[in-house]
């Protein structure tokens, strides 16, 4: 849906994007994700045609009609209902569509039983799922949204969660986020921006695998120090720590030697295991890893 090729933007001596080259596949849920300056917003701005790039190209597979943009702070003017907002909404970009759509998108971002009132009483939050309800009332193939739930509360977020969701296949979405889990979520590609540079783009399980270290996390009711100083022995294993709460944590060679050796090592250091597992890899884990800033244990 989305190509670019060495897309650059530059504020004077300041490189805001720097020779990136994104692909979008179509149909797909794309998160974009990076430290605060990284050059998201910049690269929507580009996309959305809002602003122009400094060199580089563009090829995007959408008519401009089928393409839909919500800013991270979505404005109306106060007088205007939510249903009047959303209806414009729909006479600009699909004016033959069904005017039933209007009070379908209303009812999916939670503002029907508000419908009916000011925006200018209208909370941040429901300003934000007014944005959405706007952006998604005209069936667009290619969605880009700037921070779409940054506004909301767990449970608006986890409404509009579900409805980026429910898009795929049948639209294209592309969204920044400063939420990590809500892009390890719902999204089945990801694109790290770090200082303007694409570090990592591809499909999440791959860069989860790529960024996997083999470590196990075992819970203990026993006292944790004479099984690390037992573990350490062991050839398939790097690296014993004991964490906080009298647990371990247990980095070996690989995840098969742990799978193997593991339980029998427990049982001869006599540990009264409460439970234990493979760590799980996280997006957290991998962008802050990739963006230098440390990755979390």
């Amino acid at each position: 849906m989305i190509t670019t090729h060495t897309l650059t933007k530059r504020y004077g001596s300041t490189t805001a994007l720097d020779a990136v080259d994104l692909v979008v596949p179509d149909g797909s849920i794309y998160g974009l994700v990076g430290p605060n300056g990284a050059g998201k917003t910049t690269l929507l701005g580009i996309l959305a045609g809002l602003r122009a790039p400094t060199s580089g190209t563009i090829a995007i597979d959408a008519d401009s009609s089928d393409v839909a943009v919500l800013s991270d702070t979505p404005r109306f003017d106060r007088w205007l209902t939510g249903y009047e907002v959303v209806s414009l909404a729909r006479n600009l970009t699909d004016p033959n569509g069904s005017p039933d759509r209007v009070a379908e998108v209303l009812d999916e971002t939670g503002l029907h039983n508000a419908a009916n009132r000011r925006v200018g009483g209208y909370s941040r939050g429901m300003l934000q799922r007014l944005g959405i309800a706007a952006t998604l009332v005209g069936n667009p193939r290619l969605v880009l949204l700037d921070e779409p739930a940054s506004a909301l509360d767990p449970q608006g977020r986890r409404e509009v969660l579900d409805l980026i969701a429910r898009l795929r296949g049948s639209a294209t979405v592309l969204f920044s986020s400063h939420i990590l889990t809500d892009v390890q979520e719902v999204c089945d590609t990801v694109g790290i921006l770090g200082s303007g540079r694409l570090l990592f783009q591809g499909p999440l399980h791959q860069l989860l695998v790529g960024s996997a270290v083999p470590r196990y996390h075992v819970r203990l009711r026993s006292d944790a120090t004479p099984v690390a100083v037992a573990l350490r022995k062991a050839r398939w294993v790097k690296a014993v720590e004991v964490s906080d709460g009298g647990g371990l944590v247990i980095q070996v060679k690989s995840l098969a030697d742990a799978e193997t050796h593991l339980p029998q090592a427990l049982a001869d250091a006599k540990a009264a295991v409460v439970s234990f597992g493979p760590e799980e890899v996280s997006l957290e884990r991998a962008f802050l890893g990739l963006t230098g800033t440390g990755a979390k244990q």
